[in-house]
Formats: C-alpha cells, structure tokens, sequence
C-alpha cells in the first residue's frame, strides 16, 4: 500500500489537491474490483493545524492529520494556490523538506513549485509550474530550470506539473509510475477524464520503478 499524504494550507487551490486525491482514491477503487486485491493507495490530508483550512474557491476542508512524521507518507503532494503565506511559514517548509528526504516521491500542482523551491528541492532540476508564474518562479529561483507548455515534468523523486488541471495529469502518470499503465488508464476512464499522458520524464529509473499492475 502507498500512503498519499496531500498538504492543504489557507488558500489553497481547490483543484490542485482534490484532483490527485480523486486520482489516487479512484485508482485505488479500481484496483480493489481484482479479486483477493489489497488496498493500493491511501489518501488523507495534511495541515499544519487542525482546524479548518480556507480554500482559494471559499470551500473550508478539515485535514485528518497535522504535520506526520516523514516515514508515514510514500508520495507527498504539495499543491498551489496563493502560496504567499505558506510560502513564508517555515514549519511548511522545513516539513516538506524534510518529507523529501525519506519519501518516494515528492510532487508539487501549479505554485505548489515554489513550496518545492522554496524548500531548495528544485536546485539544478528543470520545473514547472502555472503558466502565469513561469517567470517570477524562474527570477524568484535561479537554480532551478523552469519549463513553460509542459503538464507535468518527472524528475525520478521530485515531480512538477503545470496548473491546476495538470495535477490531474500527473497524478495519473504517477499511478502508472507506481502501480502501471493499466490501472492508470483504467483510472482516467472510470473518472471519464482525458488523459495527457505526455509530460517530460528526465527520471532514468522511472520505467525500472513501476510495479506491473495486471487487469
């Protein structure tokens, strides 16, 4: 089983979190109609309080978790949205840097990206991000190569995508990463989404690494 640990914070992007966690608990259905199938993926949500958190769109979401030790996520999803506060807030950041260091995989949705960078986990690594922040992303964080009119771009343990919608893109890539091609399309057709499977994958291991996922 792979825990998905998504981190939600005051303005955050609707989307940004909901789409990875509608991929993730979808694929998770579809792999369970296998006969004798154990659980897949686990999604839940991280604050850095327990209290109600204040979406971009107005929604207010309850986490189920505060800040949880790193060995309890296998992917962790950083999303975007105004990210001016959270990006100054360095319990956030120093977390996520800290995930990244035992996590499988490290993913940032739209300005998620500067979360990640912020984090310095983007150093000398192509990014991307939303196509309105390309350029403050690149003159905020030299170090990092940022790509526009990409989804999403895999760098083996850290892994960007482009905006909001995106996320939807590289959540899918991420379920084939891990658990194949079949699920992830599986997945993408349960949801009756159109997959962009087309993204930039700069990870050498990324084939290697995928678990093959029989349907």
């Amino acid at each position: 089983m792979f825990s998905i640990g998504i981190v939600i914070f005051d303005d955050v992007e609707i989307l940004d979190f909901s789409g990875p966690y509608e991929v993730f608990s979808t694929a998770a259905r579809v792999h369970a109609r296998l006969p004798a199938a154990q659980t897949l993926f686990r999604c839940f949500l991280i604050a850095d309080e327990m209290r109600p958190i204040h979406t971009r769109g107005g929604m207010r979401v309850l986490p189920d978790c505060v800040l949880v030790p790193s060995a309890d996520i296998d992917v962790l999803i950083v999303p975007g949205g105004d990210v001016s506060l959270v990006l100054n807030n360095p319990a956030v950041i120093n977390w996520i840097a800290a995930q990244a260091g035992n996590a499988m995989i490290t993913a940032s949705v739209c300005t998620g990206a500067f979360l990640l960078a912020r984090a310095g986990l983007l150093n000398g690594l192509q990014a991307t991000t939303h196509w309105q922040d390309i350029d403050e992303m690149q003159a905020a964080f030299p170090a990092v190569t940022v790509r526009p009119d990409v989804p999403w771009i895999d760098c083996g343990a850290i892994v960007t995508s482009a905006g909001i919608a995106a996320g939807i893109d590289m959540s899918l890539h991420l379920v084939e990463r891990l658990a194949g091609g079949q699920l992830a399309h599986a997945t993408a057709k349960q949801m009756e989404y159109r997959w962009n499977p087309y993204g930039t994958d700069n990870s050498a291991a990324a084939t290697d690494s995928r678990l093959y996922f029989a349907a």
